[in-house]
């Protein structure tokens, strides 16, 4: 099989998994499921901190893009958990 039919067909399995799961999570576990997805998010950043040292540029744009979401993501995270505190 092509290697970019099968990235697309894993993409696309992966939407329909990751929207079903999302979807039957309750209300109260989104914040604990919104910092673990931001853990992971981090792998993918230092993932993107090695590919980014070997010259490629597609590796910078990970980096920028990953480290956008695992910091916005804590922010948001924050945010959430003080809506918790009295």
């Amino acid at each position: 099989m092509d290697p970019i039919v099968l990235a697309i067909v894993l993409f696309v399995l992966s939407l329909i998994i990751g929207f079903e799961i999302i979807t039957k999570v309750p209300p109260i576990l989104h914040t604990p499921l919104v910092v673990a997805s931001h853990a992971i998010a981090s792998i993918m950043v230092v993932s993107a901190i090695e590919s980014a040292g070997s010259g490629s540029i597609l590796g910078f744009i990970a980096l920028l893009i990953g480290t956008i979401n695992v910091v916005g993501g804590y922010f948001i995270a924050d945010r959430m958990l003080s809506m918790f505190k009295k």
